[in-house]
């Protein structure tokens, strides 16, 4: 009796349904209800961070704080404050869930980015975004275990010294410098350019509390592109200079600004932008329209 031949098509056919299979189960993944929920948690915990990086900047520049004006010197304010362990633990999941919400938007595009060049840089910048909150959840766990917090200008420089002691570090510096750079002036231009109608639920808002939001969102996203621009900045030069000293971070930018001709002004001026986005980014969580896509 002759054996049955395998049919090759429907062989070589599995992988490719497997993969597609897998594709759909991790695009419902990330858009289910609780992606949703911790999106939206993510967004109200980095609001609440930049609120405070704009308060303790302002307090900074009239002498009455010591604390630096950057996430983590954020985060480590929170850690001062009654049932602080709560709150860091909060905080803790808003970062992991912020982060997992950069690859969702840079992988899974729920804003329609696209696939052009514009497209793709503003969905590199998501994942880079998710990078960089990913970063803060190890400090944070070791506030809520006691830990002293490590910020500021000498964490930055600790940083930078350590990556331009490796084969092609200053190299490595310079190219991040350059990508905060332009990062930054991308934001400065979103808070000029962007619509930002797209990102809210229509009926959720009156007419004045939209104006609102989108004047926040406009103010707030261009301060934290001038500070991005001069952080980078700083890399860059640290970079040219090979010298990890001319580095700086957040606080390193707030105190650059504070030195110049009418620095208090202009400092009070990003600060205030500061908490602007960051009220932005709590209407974000309360707010947000997401588009999902279809299940065709």
């Amino acid at each position: 009796m002759a054996k049955a031949t395998p049919n090759v098509n429907s062989v070589k056919s599995v992988p490719k349904n497997v993969e597609k299979e897998g594709k759909k189960v991790a695009k419902e993944a990330a858009f289910s209800p609780l992606m949703e929920k911790l999106m939206r948690l993510g967004y109200a915990v980095k609001g609440f961070l930049y609120i405070a990086i704009g308060f303790i900047a302002i307090m900074g520049a009239l002498g009455k704080s010591s604390t630096p004006a950057d996430q983590i010197g954020a985060i480590a304010a929170f850690s001062k404050l009654p049932y602080a362990s709560v709150l860091l633990w909060i905080i803790l999941i808003g970062l992991v869930s912020y982060s997992l919400w950069g690859v969702v938007r840079a992988v899974f595009d729920p804003f329609h980015k696209g696939n052009d060049l514009k497209g793709l840089l503003a969905r590199g910048g998501f994942l880079l975004s998710a990078i960089t909150y990913a970063f803060l959840v190890i400090p944070t766990y070791q506030l809520i275990n006691g830990a002293r917090s490590s910020s500021g200008s000498n964490s930055t420089v600790k940083m930078v010294s350590t990556v331009m002691n490796m084969p092609m570090g200053r190299w490595i510096i310079g190219a991040v410098g350059l990508a905060v750079v332009a990062g930054g002036l991308y934001q400065m231009y979103m808070g000029i350019k962007m619509n930002f109608d797209q990102f809210y639920k229509p009926y959720a808002l009156s007419s004045e509390q939209f104006r609102a939001a989108k004047q926040m969102g406009r103010f707030g996203t261009t301060a934290r592109g001038i500070v991005f621009a001069l952080t980078g900045f700083f890399l860059v030069l640290a970079a040219y200079q090979s010298n990890p000293g001319n580095a700086r971070g957040f606080d390193g930018a707030f105190k650059y600004l504070a030195h110049q001709p009418y620095g208090i002004y202009l400092l009070g001026v990003i600060s205030l932008g500061l908490i602007a986005f960051g009220l932005y980014s709590i209407m974000m969580a309360a707010w947000l329209r997401l588009r999902r896509p279809s299940k065709a």
